[in-house]
């Protein structure tokens, strides 16, 4: 087998799922730790290098597709105002800052070409800044503005780039109009790609009802929407996103099993693919650096710097005001009082810009013909590298000395959920006295009786949480009691199973449907 193939199926992949289960046993940041693994490892495998076609084709949609469905579509349309401002707005301004900042500093380069840069640098990947953000337990609102952010402005930057390249080629001309309509045609089509699909592939679902099946469909999906999207010359990251959200909203429709499978399945590829690309991300350095001309080290760095600045302060320079001019254009022009803006979430959503595989993707496919390719490749692995390690290490300590935490959210949640359930086990009691009552069956009481106790025990599960048990403090209230016991006495039954099939009394089939049931049970006890 060749060498680079076996790098490529084996050696990395093992290397950075290893990696990235020591950062989570050790509560680390796991893609700025697999970035610096790389880094390190960077000069032991030196011949590896990116094949954009690898990340766009095959890790972007199905991260993509799992953002999407793991999202709000109502909150994102809550917030559409912020979160176009981010992925559309602040793209296109990123893009012409550091295209100018590049020119300047290289006058010999075309303008089309540093505009290529600016847009190849210009969207963050919001998948560092987010992860920290649940684990640190931001607000919601900001959660979502950057999860929101994340979905769409790779589409804005792709386009943006690709006509910036083939103006520079020459072989397009790059004027606003031409943007303009490359940009809307990209959009709406992606849009409309993505309704079709969207519309086509929920009603495939629904006439499934297996929940294996229908989960190897949602598996092929993301693929097949960012190859159709893109086959008909139209955005396939907004088809993937817009499939996405339409496929995450209905999922509370969808069967208990095709929810269960599906929770686990895109864990499991989010785990994988992501561990993936940031170890991908810092194994560029040694193919990018062996590919300059060092006798000007000194301007490329200085160069790289400040393209550096230009990334990070564009988007300050962008996100403080935009957070606060719409409240204060609704205030002067339609007289109403605009919801306050906590400056210290517009800090947090200023420094969270840290770039990743996407743009090195983008500038690994900039054609070999052009000559500039290196220097461009260069400028952009120090943005990636320097946005990741110094914003990434500085977000979590930013978070935490701005004290913004989501406390207030958790017991708005707790309360609204307690509610709920409330309201949820009156119609079930409600209904089962209703079947009661019609003789539907010939119930024995005891069941009746087990059925009333547990639709109770779960209201009362749901008000314990706000601290309305009947616990005293400091100790355990009657639900978490029933729980403990209860997860004691499963893992004795659980060792009581393996024994008989140990002793060949059952057999592995038996063995495996009764672990089941008690997973299912055990699951519903760890939740709360």
């Amino acid at each position: 087998m060749d060498q680079a193939l076996a790098v490529q199926i084996l050696v990395v992949p093992v290397i950075a799922i290893a990696v990235a289960a020591v950062a989570r046993r050790m509560g680390w940041s796991s893609p700025l730790v697999l970035v610096l693994v790389g880094l390190v490892l960077s000069p032991l495998i030196p011949g590896y290098q990116l094949d954009p076609n690898l990340i766009l084709l095959v890790f972007l949609p199905p991260l993509l597709y799992s953002a999407a469905i793991d999202s709000s579509y109502l909150r994102l349309k809550a917030f559409r105002s912020p979160v176009a401002l981010l992925s559309i707005g602040l793209v296109l301004f990123t893009t012409l800052v550091i295209g100018w900042v590049v020119h300047l500093l290289m006058p010999e380069l075309p303008l089309a070409a540093a505009f290529a840069l600016g847009a190849i640098v210009a969207p963050p990947d919001a998948v560092a800044a987010v992860a920290v953000a649940r684990r640190l337990g931001l607000p919601r609102k900001v959660v979502t503005i950057l999860v929101g952010e994340s979905l769409f402005n790779d589409a804005t930057a792709l386009t943006l780039y690709r006509v910036a390249i083939a103006a520079a080629l020459g072989q397009g001309a790059a004027t606003w109009q031409a943007v303009t309509f490359e940009f809307a045609r990209s959009a709406v089509g992606g849009v409309l790609v993505g309704v079709v699909l969207a519309w086509i592939l929920a009603r495939v679902l629904l006439s499934l009802r297996d929940a294996l099946v229908e989960n190897t469909v949602m598996l092929l999906t993301p693929f097949a929407v960012y190859f159709v999207a893109e086959s008909v010359h139209v955005s396939g990251v907004i088809s993937v996103v817009i499939v996405g959200l339409y496929i995450g909203h209905r999922m509370p429709r969808a069967g208990f099993g095709t929810r269960l499978l599906s929770d686990a399945v895109w864990r499991v590829m989010d785990f994988f693919l992501e561990s993936i690309v940031f170890v991908l991300i810092g194994l560029q350095m040694w193919p990018i650096m062996s590919a300059l001309d060092w006798d000007d080290r000194w301007k490329l760095t200085g160069m790289a710097l400040a393209v550096f600045a230009a990334a990070v302060f564009a988007r300050v320079v962008w996100v403080v005001p935009t957070s606060y001019l719409p409240g204060f254009l609704a205030r002067r022009f339609r007289g109403r009082e605009p919801h306050p803006v906590a400056w210290q979430n517009v800090a947090i959503v200023s420094w969270a810009g840290m770039r990743g595989v996407v743009s090195l993707a983008a500038a690994f496919a900039i054609p070999l013909e052009f000559k500039d390719r290196p220097t461009l490749l260069f400028l952009t692995f120090v943005v990636v590298i320097g946005t990741l390690l110094v914003q990434g290490l500085s977000f979590p300590a930013l978070i935490r000395r701005l004290k913004v935490s989501n406390e207030q959210e958790l017991y708005t949640d707790n309360l609204a959920e307690a509610a709920a359930q409330q309201a949820a086990a009156s119609a079930g009691l409600a209904r089962l006295e209703e079947l009661v009552a019609e003789g539907v069956a010939d119930v024995h009481e005891d069941i009746v009786e087990q059925l009333r106790s547990r639709s109770e025990r779960r209201t009362l599960t749901a008000w314990e949480r706000l601290g309305g048990g009947t616990g005293q403090e400091g100790e355990e209230t009657p639900s978490t009691i029933y729980r403990r016991l209860r997860r004691e006495m499963l893992v004795v039954e659980r060792e009581v199973f393996v024994r008989f099939r140990d002793e060949r009394r059952i057999e592995d089939e038996v063995l495996r449907r009764i672990i089941h049931e008690i997973d299912f049970e055990e699951a519903t006890l760890e939740r709360d």
